[in-house]
């Protein structure tokens, strides 16, 4: 006699667990690590270093306080750490990288219920109030490979942004100021395409976010290319705007998602007086995801409205 068997969804199942989706993304940031290493020298490498073993120490301290199981082995403080140092600068003191790292993991992720509950990325969190409190530092971007010709004595300029002199041969292959891991779009674009290969990420939403700005800034007479290489739009749009827990769902909302992040980078690049916006776009995209979702859901095959009450 056959059996029936009732289950509830997921009725497919994959191999594909948290941890290998994970090291996935890490793997594709390496490119964008040996770029910083090369373009900023060894005190990047020791940044990437500190806000990795910070976000490790803080999650594993955090569970244990919580009296929560541990949950360092899934690797995802390891990409929290790795993404907070790639949006920093090559001089911020390592004391104020730390203090990133324990917003993003203790109070962004940790206190609303770990990995899957956090409302807004931790790793932009994390970043933003850093800008917020240590504007300064922040915004102090180092010359490229200082350290060859002046040994640990760093040189600092503008960011392209701000000086939009940089030749896009010099964006292409990062020898420009900037945080850890925007400066190099060739290393940025082997990751992104890597993930889509793997399937690990949609290319949605870095397509409409990537393609929402030039699209304005070609409407606005912008350098359309410019705008696209410089500052932080392509490591936003494929590392950070692809996140599975503060992104949408379904393909209509990430596509919805990605337009609303380019519209606010642009507005913010063109109007606001912070030269760089793809950080704060992302997040408040990330507030109104539940909304998205909540729009574009999609209805179970056979479903029938609930009749309205009289």
């Amino acid at each position: 006699m056959n059996i029936l068997t009732v289950s509830p969804s997921p009725h497919v199942k994959d191999n594909m667990s948290t941890q290998r989706i994970m090291l996935c993304v890490i793997a594709s940031l390496l490119p964008a690590v040996i770029a910083s290493g090369i373009i900023f020298g060894l005190r990047a490498l020791m940044l990437i270093a500190v806000c990795i073993l910070s976000c490790i120490i803080f999650e594993a301290v955090t569970r244990i306080i919580m009296k929560k199981e541990q949950t360092i082995g899934d690797l995802s403080a390891v990409l929290t750490g790795l993404l907070l140092a790639l949006n920093l600068p090559v001089t911020l003191p390592f004391w104020q990288a730390v203090i990133g790292c324990f917003v993003a993991i203790v109070i962004v992720k940790q206190l609303f219920g770990g990995l899957g509950q956090n409302f807004a990325n931790p790793a932009i969190v994390g970043r933003i109030v850093l800008m917020l409190s240590f504007t300064s530092n922040m915004t102090t971007w180092a010359v490229p490979q200082y350290w060859k010709e002046n040994g640990k004595e760093i040189v600092t300029s503008a960011t392209p942004l701000v000086t939009e002199t940089a030749s896009y041969k010099d964006l292409f292959l990062g020898n420009t100021g900037g945080c850890l891991g925007e400066t190099c779009a060739l290393a940025l674009l082997i990751g992104g395409i890597y993930l889509i290969v793997r399937k690990i990420i949609s290319p949605v939403t870095p397509i409409a976010f990537i393609g929402t700005v030039a699209l304005l800034n070609l409407i606005a007479g912008n350098d359309v290319l410019y705008q696209v290489l410089a500052g932080g739009l392509i490591l936003g749009a494929f590392f950070m705007a692809t996140d599975y827990v503060t992104t949408p769902v379904t393909p209509t909302g990430k596509l919805i998602f990605g337009i609303g992040c380019g519209i606010i980078t642009f507005l913010i690049r063109q109007f606001g007086s912070y030269p760089e916006g793809v950080s704060f776009s992302i997040l408040l995209m990330n507030i109104v995801t539940p909304y998205i979702d909540r729009f574009t859901m999609t209805k179970p095959i056979g479903a029938v409205k609930e009749a309205k009450e009289k």
